[in-house]
């Protein structure tokens, strides 16, 4: 069941159950893919490594959001935007803890050869590859950073 029917099926229940939260949410992720379908090249189709790159965006807009809402204390949108997140959080892949990360990183800079923050690109190039999907890039910046000081 690809991610579509998968937010089709769950939409139709979550509407059915008057679950606005929920809906927004889905809807939100339905947009998105139809939207990802229709663009130069998609052909129709969407990828499951271009879903989960649409699902992180979509989780992070929100998050974006919420930071402003938090500067502009307003905390009835701050509630909406949290709500959608955690419906969206629930399509993604599992993420990696932070232990593993550090392993993945402590690996790339033996592989790199990398010594200072100078050389921090070469890392993340190389483990962003690694990680696309499993890991926060934020998260993996901070490892490589206090890792690499």
């Amino acid at each position: 069941m690809t991610l579509e029917e998968k937010v089709n099926a769950d939409l139709k229940t979550a509407m059915l159950a008057k679950e606005e939260a929920t809906v927004r949410g889905l809807r939100a992720i339905k947009s998105a893919i139809i939207i990802a379908k229709t663009e130069k090249g998609a052909n129709g189709v969407v990828s499951p490594e271009k879903e989960v790159q649409l699902l992180q965006k979509l989780v992070k807009q929100r998050k974006d959001s919420i930071a402003e809402f938090e500067k502009a204390n307003r905390t009835d949108l701050i509630a909406k935007e949290q709500e959608e997140v955690n419906v969206i959080e629930k399509y993604l892949p599992a993420m990696m803890s932070s232990e593993e990360v550090t392993e993945v990183v402590k690996q790339a800079i033996a592989a790199t050869g990398a010594t200072s923050q100078k050389e921090m690109g070469k890392v993340m190039g190389m483990v962003s590859k690694q990680l696309a999907g499993k890991a926060d890039n934020k998260l993996v910046a901070d490892i490589v950073k206090s890792l690499l000081a």
